[in-house]
């Protein structure tokens, strides 16, 4: 079972539109960037967050997906894991974490020493760095603030990885301050009740919700596909 359990999570980290760009998922991603850009005027989404009600939704897989097709249609973007409590984004770019986010915002490391290019791609992307003992200080602080003007400068687009809404505040945080923010909800898995609460979490912190993504819906005739595509990611 262990074994199993592993090869599902490495699946789940894969970058299905990289590696499978003419997959049926990967045409929903595609979709789901044409949606996005389409609800807000051209130019102000700067800044894009992905959270979702609890763990194990697929937000982490659903917005490092997004961020490549962003960075595909021509966008320069960075992608950026703000979760400093269960980070992903290491695994996922083969990456180590030594330096990160947690690290510049403690003036450990500059900005140049924690960005993180991807070959051949217009994507950049920095990982969370050594786990803080107050993410959310962190998150709130002015240096987060500098940090992401700063990188409005120089990119197309700043895309944010959060933590859940109903684990810490981190998302409600990143959610003030983002120009859209995307709830993921995974299919059969999130209650009724989480993702009320989630939702009414992002009106508190006066977020501008562009719109839910269902996550692991599976198709009757594409249940492998899917299976295969959407493992148990956070």
């Amino acid at each position: 079972m262990a074994k199993k359990n592993k090869v599902v999570v490495e699946q789940s980290r894969k970058i299905v539109v990289e590696t499978h760009p003419k997959s049926l998922i990967s045409e929903q991603y595609r979709t789901t960037r044409t949606n996005i850009n389409f609800s807000v005027p051209a130019g102000e989404l700067r800044t894009l967050l992905f959270t979702s009600s609890v763990q194990a939704e697929g937000k982490s897989t659903t917005s490092v997906n997004l961020a490549h097709l962003f960075a595909q249609e021509g966008k320069k973007v960075i992608f950026i894991d703000c979760d400093m409590r269960k980070p992903t984004l290491h695994l996922t770019m083969h990456s180590d974490n030594t330096m990160g986010l947690s690290n510049f915002l403690t003036a450990q490391g500059t900005l140049d020493q924690v960005i993180k290019h991807t070959e051949g791609s217009n994507l950049s992307f920095i990982t969370s760095g050594p786990i803080p003992p107050n993410p959310s200080e962190l998150i709130a602080s002015n240096k987060f603030n500098e940090l992401v003007a700063t990188l409005k400068e120089e990119y197309d687009m700043v895309i944010f990885d959060a933590p859940p809404l109903l684990s810490v505040t981190d998302a409600q945080i990143l959610a003030n301050k983002a120009d859209g923010t995307i709830l993921v909800i995974r299919s059969g898995n999130t209650d009724k009740e989480s993702a009320r609460r989630a939702k009414e979490l992002l009106e508190a912190s006066q977020a501008k919700v562009l719109g839910v993504i269902l996550n692991q819906y599976k198709f009757e005739k594409e249940h492998y596909y899917y299976y295969q595509y959407y493992g148990e990611e956070e």
